[in-house]
């Protein structure tokens, strides 16, 4: 049987605060403020752990990788907003040089558009995970039923690509509300956001984007680049095509191996 969904201690306290605050003005009319302070004060801590990518306030989350995927020095590469018809392929040519795997966290309905490009994915040796369908900017905003429609239209669409059903989901930019956690737990998946981020839909200078990455790096790590959405070199380059070859380089002059999500955890 499916275990139960339980909710983080933020959460069963956030309802013991609405409880007590609701009870609270009953029994004593007069202190309705207090009460109001404490709920706004409550959801000002429920806000902050949606808009806090690595949190763990609103239910589990990895951010790294289990202390055995440590002891074996493996990282996470993590590749997302794809697939890219003109990104991806050379994507995955640079990490065949380099014996390398990585975890695409790929859009839904932009996998239905290049499906062919997705089952290349996994057949060069890489997971497909679920990066939602929509890949709304308001997804944090969204209610539970509307947040499952797209979380689980995606999980059809991609598992029926690749044949393989993904088992991490990553939120548009990492926010998210406390309606995932349940969510997740009833589609069968786990929240996965990162340990080290570039910023590289945005920044197109491949030196910044390779130190915030490899400065630092170590065993455990979860990587996060793009190959849809990437930012474009001062010559006009997807970002994650001028970073890779080099960070490839770096991990394994520091014996780093990359390993998919599935692999670590496995």
């Amino acid at each position: 049987m499916t275990r139960r969904w339980t909710p983080s201690p933020t959460l069963r306290a956030s309802a013991a605060v609405h409880g007590a605050a609701l009870l609270g003005t009953l029994a004593v009319p007069s202190a309705w403020p207090w009460a109001v302070g404490a709920l706004v004060a409550n959801h000002a801590v429920l806000v902050a752990g949606g808009l806090w990518p690595s949190s763990h306030l609103l239910g589990p989350n990895l951010t790294r990788l289990p202390e055995a995927a440590v002891r074996r020095r493996e990282i996470a590469l993590t590749i997302d907003d794809g697939p890219d018809p003109a990104v991806t392929p050379r994507v995955l040519d640079l990490l065949d040089t380099a014996n390398a795997r990585a975890s695409f966290f790929c859009i839904g309905r932009i996998a239905e558009q290049h499906p062919a490009l997705c089952r290349e994915i996994v057949q060069r040796g890489h997971r497909v995970e679920n990066h939602g369908f929509a890949h709304s900017n308001a997804f944090s905003l969204f209610g539970p039923g509307r947040m499952r429609r797209d979380i689980a239209r995606a999980q059809a669409v991609l598992g029926d690509i690749t044949g393989q059903a993904p088992r991490f989901f990553r939120a548009t930019a990492g926010l998210r509300n406390p309606f995932l956690d349940p969510v997740l737990h009833g589609l069968g998946l786990q929240l996965a956001t990162w340990t080290r981020r570039a910023y590289d839909t945005r920044t197109g200078d491949p030196d910044r984007v390779f130190h915030r990455l490899a400065d630092r790096l170590g065993p455990g790590d979860i990587v996060l680049l793009h190959d849809g959405h990437a930012a474009r070199t001062p010559a006009g380059e997807p970002v994650i095509l001028a970073v890779l070859p080099r960070l490839l380089q770096t991990l394994a002059e520091r014996q780093l191996h990359p390993v998919t999500l599935n692999q670590a955890l496995s």
